[in-house]
């Protein structure tokens, strides 16, 4: 019905322009950003007389069975992002979400998620460069398969580094039989891999939000 973003420092800021809300409204969540931000979603709620109720990983639900040793370890926008994958696209499936952090999570198609890697984002490598280096100041360049100026260097490094993840855990999936068929991709980044991606690509801007939809219809 209604979309928006803010800044994890604005978390504060929550709620101030939600319109009135029918009686019966609930509220679900998923939070990863720490204990000031999971305050500021409690309070924005409370404004409303709205009860929140944050998601938590499970070892197994709506068709979904992690595959992690502690599943409660999990990240709860994984989570969320695995469970709505599984009923958006059949078939063996790499979960990409691209933001400050890229995860790549495998997820087959029976809904058993393999496990997955935590990397740097794009953005996230190019920034490491210039706290890091000397010399090597953070500039946009452009996607160049032969870079031929250091700013060019620097974004195609960090767009190859990250599809090097994608494609190693592409590769793993299918030494355990179960190659991807597709990659379904979210986040605000997304844009800066979808191009350069060779599997077929269901793009999901709200796949995160989609899951928590799906975990709160269920009554979890």
């Amino acid at each position: 019905m209604a979309r928006g973003a803010t800044l994890v420092a604005e978390a504060h800021k929550l709620g101030r322009d939600w319109p009135p809300l029918p009686e019966g409204t609930l509220a679900k969540g998923s939070n990863v950003a720490g204990l000031t931000v999971e305050l500021a979603l409690y309070e924005a709620c409370a404004n409303y007389d709205l009860d929140l109720s944050l998601v938590t990983s499970q070892a197994e639900q709506l068709g979904v069975k992690s595959g992690y040793r502690d599943p409660g370890q999990l990240g709860t926008d994984r989570w969320a992002a695995l469970v709505a994958a599984h009923r958006a696209a059949e078939g063996h499936k790499l979960v990409v979400n691209v933001g400050t952090a890229l995860t790549v999570d495998a997820l087959r198609g029976d809904g058993f998620f393999l496990g997955g890697l935590i990397v740097p984002g794009p953005a996230l490598m190019r920034a490491s460069l210039t706290g890091g280096t000397a010399g090597l100041k953070l500039t946009e360049g452009q996607f160049d398969p032969f870079p031929r100026s250091t700013p060019d260097a620097i974004t195609t490094g960090a767009v190859l580094a990250a599809l090097g993840a994608i494609d190693r855990m592409a590769a793993a999936m299918a030494q355990a039989n179960a190659a991807p068929e597709r990659i379904v991709l979210s986040g605000g980044a997304a844009s800066t891999l979808e191009p350069h991606l060779s599997s077929p690509v269901t793009l999901n801007d709200n796949l995160v939000l989609d899951g928590v939809v799906l975990i709160a219809r269920a009554g979890r």
